[in-house]
């Protein structure tokens, strides 16, 4: 598997080794040892599948309480994946990084807790699954507005479908700093 740092310390890029043929491939999506290797050395608690559809944006969420760290991928279509370092003491806050996770290119993005997540689909259709290492807690979920001007992420859709909780979400600069890390 090849991993790959990203400007955001922590935040992780991740290609599996993928063994194909005419008939299709296999890969390893996760393996305690070898991810440990790479320097991911956490317990996940929870497994969770979303699908969605083209132009659906969801995020940008964290939980406060619980942070979770999330290992993400992409099984059916395409995403554009987008984590943002919310840890109040850190050299990089308020930036962003965003990549494109698929079923074609079989990458992962491992968030650290500390940070809020969000995707938007660029395929007719999506499934997104992702690792977690706290379990769901709606109580301690925080969301932060997609479009903050302060954040600027270049997000690849400009009208997305969105929940009424992400389209109304607060701006990074208005979060509480108790609810920051």
């Amino acid at each position: 598997m090849n991993v790959i740092e990203t400007p955001l310390k922590g935040l992780l890029l991740i290609t599996p080794r993928a063994f194909g043929d005419a008939r299709g491939f296999f890969l390893e999506t996760y393996q305690a040892e070898r991810y440990a290797e790479a320097g991911i050395e956490v317990a996940f608690v929870q497994d969770n599948h979303s699908r969605s559809s083209r132009g659906v944006l969801r995020g940008l969420h964290y939980q406060v309480a619980k942070p979770q760290g999330k290992l993400v991928m992409v099984t059916r279509g395409a995403v554009f994946d987008v984590a943002v370092d919310i840890r109040k003491d850190s050299q990089t806050f308020g930036r962003w990084h965003g990549v494109e996770l698929s079923d074609a290119n079989h990458m992962q993005l491992f968030v650290p807790p500390g940070f809020a997540h969000g995707f938007c689909v660029l395929s007719e259709t999506a499934d997104f699954h992702y690792k977690c290492t706290e379990y769901y807690a709606p109580e301690t979920e925080r969301t932060i507005i997609w479009n903050d001007p302060d954040i600027g992420i270049n997000w690849p859709i400009a009208t997305p479908s969105l929940s009424t909780k992400d389209s109304t979400a607060p701006r990074l600069r208005d979060v509480p700093p108790e609810d920051l890390f």
